[in-house]
């Protein structure tokens, strides 16, 4: 990738912990490094649970208002439903040798991906850095991401 339009950094904010928000964001990442764009992730609203310790294995796949599940929002919301669609996503994931989310955390830090935790939604949940992952690189205000981002070539996507 060379030129002066070459992409240099991508700065990913994920705003929902949904398992397929998580992979989608963490795939992104880590696809950039192997092509050797810098990364950065940001954790902002429910997004953080990808990176709270105690809920960071514990992420389910939306099943009501998800209009790729292909099912009426009725049945989506059904008892039951959220966890068998999760159950369903795990195990085909497990086939093709995906990484559980806490083993993607650590192939992203080893790459280089930075980590960084939104201080409003730590502040709003009543989060402490020490409740997060513990390769988090820190907690940042937004404008304290957006400065991270700032220059030529640098990518910002909202997932």
């Amino acid at each position: 990738m060379n030129g002066n339009n070459s992409i240099k950094k991508m700065m990913i904010i994920l705003s929902k912990a949904t398992l397929e928000n998580v992979y989608a964001a963490f795939v992104l990442a880590n696809g950039a490094r192997m092509e050797g764009i810098e990364a950065e992730l940001f954790f902002t609203f429910f997004g953080l649970e990808a990176i709270h310790n105690e809920k960071l294995e514990h992420l389910h796949v939306a099943t009501v208002g998800n209009p790729a599940m292909h099912i009426p929002t009725l049945l989506g919301g059904l008892p039951g439903m959220e966890a068998i669609a999760t159950k369903m996503m795990k195990s085909e994931m497990e086939k093709i040798d995906m990484p559980d989310v806490r083993e993607f955390l650590e192939i992203l830090k080893a790459s280089g991906v930075k980590l960084w935790a939104c201080k409003l939604a730590m502040d709003m949940f009543h989060y402490k850095k020490e409740d997060m992952y513990p390769e988090v690189d820190g907690v940042l205000t937004v404008g304290g991401f957006y400065e991270r981002g700032a220059g030529e070539g640098v990518h910002m996507l909202f997932i």
